[in-house]
């Protein structure tokens, strides 16, 4: 090879560490569409899309409150600047606070929805839908806990 330096290089944190997360995200596909699992595959390749279309829908519904919606764009516009409370060149630290706030944020988002709601802005399927509502506080069967939606 001669000495041509116009080879493409990828930066460790956060390029790299998203393509070895999508890889491995893509082999848990794959092994579940192998051991002949098509509806799961299919719920385990949309959940993160079907999140990303949910939070948008429940960001924009005015059924739910203004604190909430703007606890989650307080947070996206944390993780859009530069500054970190933790900075992001220390590998796994520096990226585990911008995960926790973004978890707690849309925890609070998601807390603030019925599960009525939650059902409605949901694309995917029940089964993802029921992980959704159990994580968010509300229980597996649709029905919130208690005080659970008013509390903030």
């Amino acid at each position: 090879m001669s000495g041509d330096d116009s080879a493409v290089s990828i930066d460790l944190v956060p390029w790299g560490l998203l393509l070895i997360g999508l890889a491995i995200y893509a082999v848990a596909v794959a092994a579940v569409l192998a051991a002949g699992r098509r509806e799961d595959a299919r719920a385990l390749a949309g959940f993160i899309p079907d999140c990303l279309v949910m939070v948008g829908r429940l960001a924009r519904d005015s059924r739910v409150s203004r604190p909430r919606r703007a606890a989650l764009l307080l947070v996206l516009a944390y993780l859009a600047m530069p500054l970190d409370l933790i900075p992001d060149f220390l590998p796994g630290a520096g990226q585990l606070d911008d995960a926790v706030l973004l978890a707690l944020a849309l925890r609070v988002l998601l807390g603030g929805a019925s599960p009525a709601m939650l059902r409605e802005a949901w694309p995917g399927p029940d089964a993802s839908l029921r992980l959704v509502l159990s994580a968010s506080g509300h229980e597996a069967n649709g029905a919130a806990s208690p005080d659970r939606a008013s509390t903030l």
